[in-house]
């Protein structure tokens, strides 16, 4: 393992430490969320056939990941659902959820600079990669999307935490907007906290250990926006238990207070 590095951050909902830096295209009336069905024949040969292969090779090699609790995605197999987890890997956390999710399809809601790779956006959207609407018309076509999959028993894996920090290992604060897609469709939510534990000789050497909890339903009691926070509340709870397991940092994150003007 190399030697610890320090991020400095200011603002946890907003600060993003990617090294990536891509200008995003512009997701609008235009942008073609459904495809035909020879797309989506593609999509499944690469998705669930053609990349697992890597996907699970990867993992097992780089990050000898371990997940605890999957079978409790077993019941729900012929069910659509939704997945939250903590956005700790650039590349890894595209398919992290996909291999205990496997054989069911995954997707996954993006931000926009995920499918704006110059000569990499149509594999990228193959393999599953759902961008966020840049405005109302686009909204209406996402959220039809996001419908159809839940009804095809396909699973929508959301990082509400929405920016990277890489090998975090606590959460970070999260709204409750992205919530109000199970509530609508009234299907389960699973999370899946990924941790960072030391393994080796000299216990220096890091694996992840990924924690799947759930089912968890919304309060069918309360007035939708209530249900939005309290259901976000209980997984948020959940995940920041999971997460005191992590025992190693590779990289440190401090608070670094904002200059005064």
């Amino acid at each position: 393992m190399k030697e610890t590095k320090t991020n400095y951050y200011t603002d946890e909902l907003n600060d993003e430490f990617s090294s990536a830096k891509i200008t995003p295209i512009k997701i609008d009336k235009n942008y073609k969320y459904d495809k035909n069905s020879l797309w989506d024949l593609c999509s499944l040969i690469v998705q669930n056939i053609l990349s697992m292969p890597i996907k699970i090779g990867y993992a097992k090699t780089k990050f000898r990941i371990k997940y605890i609790g999957k079978e409790k995605l077993k019941q729900y197999k012929n069910e659509g659902y939704f997945v939250y987890g903590n956005h700790t890997q650039a590349f890894a956390d595209t398919f992290i959820p996909s291999i205990a999710i496997y054989p069911k399809r995954n997707f996954l809601i993006v931000n926009p600079e995920n499918i704006s790779i110059k000569h990499a956006k149509n594999i990228i959207e193959m393999l599953g990669a759902i961008p966020v609407p840049g405005d109302k018309e686009s909204m209406k076509n996402f959220l039809k999307t996001i419908e159809k999959h839940i009804h095809k028993r396909h699973s929508i894996t959301i990082y509400p935490e929405a920016h990277i920090w890489p090998y975090y290992t606590k959460i970070r604060p999260f709204k409750s907007v992205s919530f109000a897609y199970p509530i609508e469709l009234k299907k389960p939510v699973f999370s899946m906290t990924n941790t960072y534990q030391s393994y080796g000789k000299n216990k220096d050497k890091i694996k992840i250990v990924t924690y799947v909890d759930g089912p968890f339903f919304a309060n069918e009691e309360l007035p939708k926006k209530e249900q939005k926070q309290e259901l976000r509340d209980r997984v948020y709870k959940c995940m920041v238990e999971r997460s005191k397991n992590s025992n190693i940092e590779h990289i440190k994150y401090e608070r670094k207070e904002p200059l005064n003007n």
